[in-house]
């Protein structure tokens, strides 16, 4: 179980979407994840979160390493 402590996460305020928000703290908090990791978390299919990544990469908001997508 993930334990919440009281830090305060700033999102990029370029993030219009509730969706991409939710995408963008998901990576955050899990300290990177896969295509497969964020389908499971967050149900949603890949073609919802395909063009989503590739929106964040392009604005620099994560890079894709080994597989996987981090923060910058």
């Amino acid at each position: 179980m993930m334990s919440i402590d009281s830090r305060r996460v700033a999102l990029p305020d370029d993030l219009a979407s509730p969706r991409v928000k939710l995408v963008y703290f998901t990576i955050l908090l899990m300290d990177g994840a896969t295509v497969s990791d964020l389908q499971y978390r967050l149900k949603l299919p890949k073609l919802t979160l395909l063009p989503i990544l590739s929106s964040l990469a392009a604005n620099d908001h994560i890079q894709r390493t080994e597989g996987e997508y981090v923060c910058q």
